[in-house]
Parts: structure tokens; C-alpha cells; sequence
């Protein structure tokens, strides 16, 4: 190689080199927003988000900045967080569960929403339809619309048959509930000659009265719908309704992990992380409008027969036949 030749290698090299760096220090950093009922950082269901997020190539400090927004439990805050969010004009914001995703919803109607675990959206107008949600809202349901409330209440007097009286735990500021429930629980109730005693729990503080409650007005089990408020910590009412000897149905599988007596649900870790799906395809250009509303394929019976062991309970072989997971 020739000197004239040599030289210009070089230079071509380094020219490129200056090219590649510049490229670097320009690379777009998306920034999204998430916003939470009560915790975002340490909870199973945002570490699962992340998880998705970074098997998809979106890694936090490097490509990725996320700005998290946690109500702590007090819903009545969720409105300035969520305007806090749309306040930094990130590309999108996450909303995990019902509260967090009407915030998000009410605050803006241009910045790409992803909800996460969410009973029936259609009827609560979060988007018009599950196949063309519309608008800038798009997400994961928690449960197909139509009888899941009722099919659980079922499956808790199957596992418990001397059960008559059910207290079931509901936060009034949870409109999914509220709007499903009248319309399947009665009913259901009714038909498989239980009486229900229906306990309204507002914060995180007001579950430990609640569950005295039903001590005092001799609740044969404890029923609880499912809200963000219950699910976190995990073990906080399964604690609870083993101090008070009642056995209780959640939602979650992570409660009866950490000693509930069972649950009757969706995988809400793999939800979670289907979650970062819908997030990369937005940041990729997708138009929340365009993507269809996902529903759980399947759902998760799982008994924790240490907890029916210390309650006395006989859980029937007819139900632990059907159990997917039964932890001993």
C-alpha cells in the first residue's frame, strides 16, 4: 500500500469512527411513564414489565427512561400523578389496574396509553371495543367479560361447602368492580344459597377493620374480588383471615403463595410482561387504536393445602382434581 493510500485509510477509519460515535451520543432514549394504584418499584408485576421491556431491547439508563408514579395505596391521588406523567410528555404511559388507567385516561387523550389488568374495558369505556379499542388506549384485560365473578364464587362454596355466609372485600373506587358486580354477583349468589356481606374498603388501612367485621358477623369465609389495594403486600390479608380463621378466595396466585388459602385467575406475571409488547410495538410507531385489547387464555386454580390444613378445611378431591398448582 502507497503512502496517498495509506493515508487514506486511516482517515477513512477515523472519520467512521467519529461517525459511530456521534450515532451513540444522538441515539433516541424513549421515555415512558407508569403509573400505579399503590407501588411501582419492587412490584412483581412492574419487574415482569421491565422484564419484557428488556427482552425487547429496551434497557433502562441505556435506551430506555422510565418515570414511575405510585399512589401508595391512596386512590384519590392517582389524578395528579397521572398529570404529573403527561406533564413530562413521555411517548406513552403504562396504567397498571383499573384506577391508575381511568387517571391516565381522563388526563390525556393523545399520549398513548397501554393498561394493564383490567376487567372488562369495554364497559367501563376505557376503549369502544376489544378488537378496535379506538381513541389512545389499548391494553391487557384481566378476565373475559361475562360470568368470571360469578364463576368464582362458585368455585369458592365448591372448595368450601359448609360456607353459607361470604364476606367479600370491594373498593368502591374500583369502577370495573362496580360496574360487574351487580350485574353477576347477586344473582349468582342467590342460586347457591349464599349470603353475602359486603364490606367497603377505601385504603389499604381500612382491610384489617373490614376483616373484624366479618368476625363479628360470623363470616363463614372471605371472598375478595380482586384490587390493587388487597394484592399488595401479597401477604397482608392472607395474614389476616388466618388470624381470623377464615378461609378466602383471591384473585392472584402470588396470595396464596404467601399463604392465602386459593385463587382463581390469569398468570399476572406473564400479563405483565405481555405488557412490554404492546409498549415496544407504540415506541416502534403502532397506534394504540390498532391493537386489539388481549385476553387471558387460560385461568389458574391454585390451593395451598398447608393454609387448609391449619383452617381445618377438607378441600373436596372433586376440586383439588381441577387444581392446576397445589402447594403443600
Amino acid at each position: 500500500m502507497d503512502r496517498r493510500a495509506l493515508i487514506f485509510s486511516v482517515a477513512s477509519a477515523l472519520i467512521a469512527a467519529s461517525l459511530n460515535v456521534g450515532a451513540q451520543r444522538t441515539a433516541k432514549v424513549a421515555h415512558i411513564g407508569v403509573l400505579c394504584a399503590t407501588r411501582c418499584e419492587g412490584s412483581p408485576g412492574i419487574d415482569a414489565l421491565r422484564e419484557g421491556l428488556r427482552s425487547a431491547g429496551w434497557v433502562e439508563g441505556a435506551n430506555l427512561q422510565i418515570e414511575y408514579r405510585g399512589a401508595g395505596g391512596q386512590t384519590d391521588r392517582l389524578p395528579a400523578l397521572a398529570q404529573e406523567l403527561v406533564d413530562l410528555k413521555p411517548e406513552l404511559i403504562v396504567a397498571a389496574t383499573p384506577q391508575p388507567s381511568r387517571a391516565a385516561k381522563n388526563a390525556t387523550s393523545t399520549i398513548p396509553i397501554v393498561f394493564i389488568s383490567v376487567a372488562d374495558p369495554v364497559r367501563v369505556g376505557l376503549v369502544e371495543s376489544l378488537a378496535r379499542p379506538g381513541g389512545n388506549v389499548t391494553g391487557l384485560a384481566t378476565v373475559v367479560p361475562g360470568g368470571y365473578l360469578a364463576k368464582l364464587l362458585e368455585v369458592l362454596k365448591q372448595a368450601v361447602p359448609k360456607a353459607t355466609r361470604i364476606a367479600v372485600l370491594l373498593n368502591p373506587s374500583n369502577e370495573v368492580t362496580n360496574a360487574i358486580f351487580p350485574l353477576e354477583v347477586p344473582a349468582a349468589a342467590r342460586q347457591l344459597g349464599l349470603q353475602l356481606q359486603v364490606l367497603e374498603v377505601r385504603t389499604p388501612e381500612g382491610i384489617e377493620r373490614a376483616i373484624d367485621a366479618a368476625v363479628r358477623e360470623k363470616a363463614d369465609a372471605l371472598w375478595i374480588p380482586g384490587d390493587p389495594i388487597f394484592h399488595n403486600p401479597a401477604e397482608r390479608i392472607p395474614d389476616l383471615a388466618a388470624r381470623a380463621k377464615l378461609p378466602a378466595m383471591y384473585l392472584p396466585r402470588n396470595m396464596v403463595a404467601a399463604g392465602g388459602l386459593m385463587s382463581y385467575g390469569p398468570d399476572f406475571i406473564e400479563m405483565y410482561r405481555r405488557g412490554a409488547v404492546y409498549v415496544d410495538k407504540i415506541l416502534k410507531g403502532a397506534k394504540p387504536a390498532d391493537l386489539p385489547v388481549e385476553q387471558p387464555a387460560r385461568f389458574y386454580l391454585v390451593i395451598n393445602m398447608k393454609t387448609a390444613k391449619a383452617l381445618g378445611i377438607t378441600i373436596p378431591q372433586s376440586v383439588l382434581l381441577r387444581a392446576d398448582e397445589v402447594i403443600q
